[in-house]
């Protein structure tokens, strides 16, 4: 359960620095020699949770997890695009890809914290008992 949360924070956490980022290529769009940086971490996540490794089946519910993956050292990775320039400049800052970007993050974003929530009131309701 507070695994689960722990990976929500710091899905948050990296949807908010990407947003950071998004907000300063767009900022940075005249200026001259800019690369684009963008940060990185559902690829990460993906990643950690298809890497193999030997899982047990739980039969019953009070069986302990054996093989399960451990998602506490994950975290985001901010990337830079040196490799192309779209513009003479060196500028490599799109801004319609900048501000879909930015409405894509906001929805990741905000299904994040809905989901976040989600959990954190039903741990609320079995705290409470349910009143």
């Amino acid at each position: 359960m507070y695994k689960n949360i722990n990976v929500y924070t710091k899905a948050l956490n990296a949807s908010w620095k990407r947003n950071e980022a998004l907000a300063n290529n767009i900022a940075n769009v005249n200026t001259p020699g800019y690369k684009r940086s963008d940060v990185k971490f559902q690829e990460i996540l993906k990643e950690s949770l298809q890497e193999t490794a030997v899982q047990g089946a739980k039969t019953h519910h009070r069986h302990l997890d054996i093989g399960a993956k451990d998602l506490s050292n994950i975290t985001h990775e901010i990337t830079g695009s040196e490799g192309y320039s779209t513009r003479r400049d060196g500028n490599n800052v799109d801004i319609d890809m900048e501000m879909a970007e930015v409405t894509k993050n906001n929805i990741y974003y905000e299904a994040v914290s809905r989901q976040l929530s989600s959990k954190l009131n039903r741990l609320r309701s079995s705290i409470t008992g349910g009143r």
